[in-house]
């Protein structure tokens, strides 16, 4: 199948499961905009946990804050987001359809790595066991072509990001032949810098309002609350502050679902180091954050890391975290070196003092800071699609099934009983008021035992239960996996251990140790 009609898929079973619904949908919706459902805010409650918990938790010298969205607005000016947080706009003259330039281009250079993939695909198949990859992608001729095309093309993009060449990137463009995907034309208009940043008005007159930003991110509000948080907990660096919440960007082209929306949500740690020691703390951080991701157990092929090509004015480092969507590889998480830039300008435009005083130096100095950032609603999407399976049965059957990470599920425990009488019902609700301080149980009575288990399956239930009339003779029920489909008999006494054991965070943050 081919991977847009999965991706298709994957959104309608996201709507009719109840994990994301479109925003102000009885309206007609509202671009790029998504709510949460039932089982959405639950999954992404459970990611936001083991993040939080990865951090605040697993380090002794990380703590959390939560700032507010609407900051000073001499904030954004000292962090440069007034005068430099753009993307390069273009648009077809005959769609009248708008495009972030750096990204067509960039979906170029994934076709000629396409097409080199598909070329080592079809020969690993011809060949067998006997099939030496280096050596065909050193002498094919095919590859070969491809590999020069893609490299002078990304010699020429990163060459024109880095110089801010508005017209050559509109040159790339043109060159490489690139059409609008509605109309099918190359009629493109001039590029153009177009800023991402949500204004509004604070003040209750019109004379006395305030220009403020809703926050395009939020990493500023650790910034300016660092020297709070170092003096009030007795902080010494290395140390770092964690914080998950919302922030708004004026996306031009906002699309592929909930992976690039207007409003969403960051789960940041900045990370204050001794100027000189970033780049080691940088790498630490690089790999940590990967071994959170591959934890969940997608694979290790599923990811990759992207270095820039363009390191943002703040920057001395930065790498993405790419992982395999069902379009492509794309960033789910940015570590970045941002130096001593945040700091040091907060400090010029506020005019107070914000250095750090280093007891064992006996010195001040403007820390530097490693940065971890990661979209929790790309975090989601991420999980969604690696979780997404269509299964063939014996018998001619088939299922839909979420094989989510145990203890991300929305639901861990379903409790069904086999009849609705004979006590059975009274039984299972039994072992649900037992159950359900630990973990969210789901009752569920309607329909036959199969059409129950798929449904638990559509959402990504990793155990069910059923109580049935043996359970009356012995305390026992018949404990369902999800992914094997197995069953096996077990105590009721038995099973907050047995399911404990499989399903709580602390199963995931063990592996980070």
């Amino acid at each position: 199948m081919a991977q847009e009609d999965v991706f298709k898929k994957l959104v309608s079973h996201a709507k009719e499961y109840g994990f994301v619904f479109p925003s102000s949908e009885i309206y007609d919706g509202l671009g790029a905009v998504y709510d949460y459902g039932q089982m959405g805010v639950e999954l992404k409650n459970n990611i936001k946990k083991y993040w939080w918990d990865s951090m605040v938790l697993l380090h002794e010298n990380i703590v959390g804050i939560d700032s507010a969205i609407f900051m000073h607005p001499m904030i954004w000016k000292a962090s440069g987001h007034v005068d430099a947080f753009n993307d390069p706009l273009i648009d077809n003259k005959d769609s009248k359809k708008r495009y972030r330039a750096d990204v067509l281009i960039e979906e170029q250079l994934a076709k000629y790595d396409d097409k080199i993939t598909k070329e080592v695909e079809k020969a690993a198949k011809r060949f067998g066991a006997a099939f030496d990859e280096a050596q065909f992608r050193a002498t094919n001729q095919r590859v070969l072509d491809n590999q020069a095309k893609r490299d002078t093309l990304h010699d020429r993009y990163k060459n024109a990001l880095n110089e801010n060449d508005l017209e050559e990137l509109r040159q790339i463009i043109l060159d490489e032949e690139i059409v609008c995907p509605i109309s099918g034309t190359r009629n493109w208009t001039e590029v153009r810098q177009f800023n991402l940043m949500f204004a509004t008005e604070m003040g209750s007159t019109a004379d006395g309002a305030m220009k403020v930003y809703l926050r395009p991110e939020t990493a500023q509000g650790i910034f300016v609350n660092y020297l709070n948080v170092q003096k009030t907990g007795r902080m010494k660096i290395p140390f770092g502050i964690a914080q998950i919440g919302k922030a708004f960007r004026n996306e031009i082209v906002a699309r592929q679902f909930i992976f690039r929306m207007r409003e969403f949500e960051q789960m940041e740690m900045q990370f204050f180091v001794r100027p000189g020691s970033e780049l080691e703390w940088f790498e630490k951080w690089k790999a940590f954050r990967l071994k959170w991701h591959k934890a969940l157990g997608f694979g290790d092929d599923c990811y990759r890391y992207h270095d820039h090509d363009k390191l943002a004015h703040y920057a001395n480092a930065a790498t993405d975290i790419e992982f395999l969507m069902p379009f492509g590889f794309k960033e789910v998480e940015g570590i970045h070196s941002r130096t001593d830039f945040d700091l040091s300008q907060h400090e010029k435009y506020s005019g107070k003092s914000i250095k750090y005083f280093d007891p064992e130096l006996n010195e001040s100095y403007t820390p530097y800071v490693i940065e971890t950032s990661i979209g929790v609603d790309r975090m989601f999407l991420s999980v969604l699609s690696a979780s997404y399976t269509e299964e063939q049965l014996t018998g001619g059957e088939s299922r839909v099934v979420l094989k989510l990470p145990a203890p991300l599920a929305p639901v861990k425990l379903a409790v069904m009983p086999l009849v609705k009488k004979d006590g059975l019902p009274e039984k299972a609700r039994d072992i649900i008021n037992a159950l359900k301080f630990r973990f969210h149980c789901h009752y569920d009575e309607k329909d036959s035992i199969g059409k129950r288990y798929r449904r638990q399956d559509a959402i990504g239930t990793p155990y069910c239960v059923t109580v049935d009339h043996q359970t009356l003779e012995d305390n026992t029920v018949t404990l369902r996996n999800r992914d094997t489909m197995l069953q096996e008999r077990v105590s009721i006494n038995d099973l907050e251990t047995i399911i404990g054991d499989r399903v709580d965070i602390t199963s995931l943050l063990k592996q980070l140790i």
